[in-house]
């Protein structure tokens, strides 16, 4: 009996978990879907799954920073735009690595200038966001000259296409960044920080926590993680267009928010991010590969989104009552 009850109480405590919850929904919808269509578990389309995941997966990084301090970041998509122009433009002029760091150093930069705004003057988030990504798709359009850069360099595509162990370096670059995210957000002082002002910013300031320089970090990593996401989707298609990255935004937010994260800030998981990816891009390969009309996909999609996350505060209120 005794052991009946501890098998019990772990099934719970697994239960309870938010990642064993979002993983068990996405587990369920690839069930699903590998009965709606007998392609879907291929070994082509699962390694086309994961190649999908990589611009959204990487974005949503940064968005999971942003959202546990309990801000939103409504420039991702722009700042994706701006940096990879800057980043064809730099490609004229400098090595291949020297111009990937420019990019992703204007990204962070654009981040900072968001995060100071947002943290010094308590500013709202979605007013200073919603303004840079007004800015930054303007001076896209500005730089390119409202053109699409499509004489990059050869070498730029061997980021995507080179292979190590058999894994496409994309997305291996995907799962390092989220196991380095992990680590940082669970193992380190700076991590806790940002739990702590998401959960209650006026506690974590009476703490002596450093509420200022770790309010403005999350927005800085959202930029700059945007400026690596545009460069592996440059490099796929070497080609960038200044209208690259519109809506990425709602789809990192859609993935963070799957994912089991509180936009209210303090609650959420890195893997939980991860898994809310995975369940967007199986979706929309799952009604492609059933030759759905791309006007009913996004009704599918929000239909998804709305359900997840009522199901998780129904679960999560539930465990509260416990």
């Amino acid at each position: 009996m005794n052991a009946l009850s501890a098998d019990t109480s772990i099934f719970r405590s697994l239960a309870g978990r938010l990642e064993v919850r979002m993983l068990g929904l996405a587990l369920l919808l690839g069930a699903i879907l590998a009965v709606l269509s007998p392609h879907f578990l291929a070994t082509g389309n699962l390694l086309n799954l994961l190649d999908q995941s990589v611009v959204v997966g990487i974005v949503a990084i940064g968005m999971t920073f942003v959202i546990l301090i309990g801000g939103i970041d409504l420039s991702v998509g722009s700042i994706a735009g701006l940096t990879g122009v800057l980043l064809g433009l730099a490609l004229q002029r400098f090595s291949i690595p020297v111009a990937i760091a420019l990019a992703v150093l204007a990204g962070a930069g654009i981040g900072l200038i968001s995060g100071f705004f947002i943290a010094r003057f308590g500013l709202a988030a979605f007013v200073v966001t919603l303004g840079m990504m007004a800015i930054c798709r303007s001076l896209a359009y500005i730089c390119s000259g409202n053109t699409s850069i499509s004489n990059l360099p050869a070498g730029l595509g061997n980021i995507v296409f080179t292979s190590v162990l058999g894994v496409p370096s994309n997305v291996l670059t995907l799962f390092v960044l989220y196991a380095l995210a992990w680590c940082y957000l669970n193992y380190t002082k700076g991590g806790r920080t940002i739990y702590a002002i998401g959960s209650n910013r006026e506690a974590a300031r009476t703490a002596g926590l450093n509420v200022l320089a770790f309010s403005i970090l999350p927005y800085i990593i959202s930029g700059a993680l945007s400026a690596v996401a545009i460069t592996f989707a440059s490099a796929e298609v070497m080609s960038i267009d200044p209208l690259a990255g519109t809506g990425l935004e709602l789809d990192a937010i859609a993935a963070v928010v799957i994912g089991g994260a509180s936009l209210f800030g303090g609650r959420g998981s890195i893997i939980g991010t991860l898994i809310g990816v995975f369940i967007m891009v199986m979706i929309r390969n799952g009604l492609n590969l059933m030759n759905v009309s791309p006007f009913w996909q996004g009704s599918a999609i929000g239909s998804v989104i709305i359900a997840a996350v009522l199901v998780e505060r129904l679960l999560s209120s539930r465990s509260a009552t416990r």
